[in-house]
């Protein structure tokens, strides 16, 4: 479901913004859902992953694996 919301932005940005969006065929609509896509679906931050890593810290592989064993397919 499409939701609406209501953005303000200085009126000379905007124009020039849907000049762009127009030269490339699409709408300011259509790049915000791209931008916010985008934005939404990021990877993790630095900050995140290496928190990711600390708390997986316990995590042994148990064996340590030769470099035939590890190119084996």
């Amino acid at each position: 479901m499409l939701k609406n919301i209501t953005f303000s932005a200085d009126s000379e940005m905007i124009n020039k913004a849907r000049k762009i969006a127009e030269a490339n065929h699409t709408t300011l609509n259509d790049e915000f859902r791209r931008w916010i896509d985008q934005y939404t679906n990021r990877p993790a931050s630095e900050s995140e992953l290496l928190d990711i890593l600390s708390r997986m810290s316990y995590v042994r592989v148990g064996k340590h694996f030769s470099r035939e064993e590890m190119n084996e397919r």
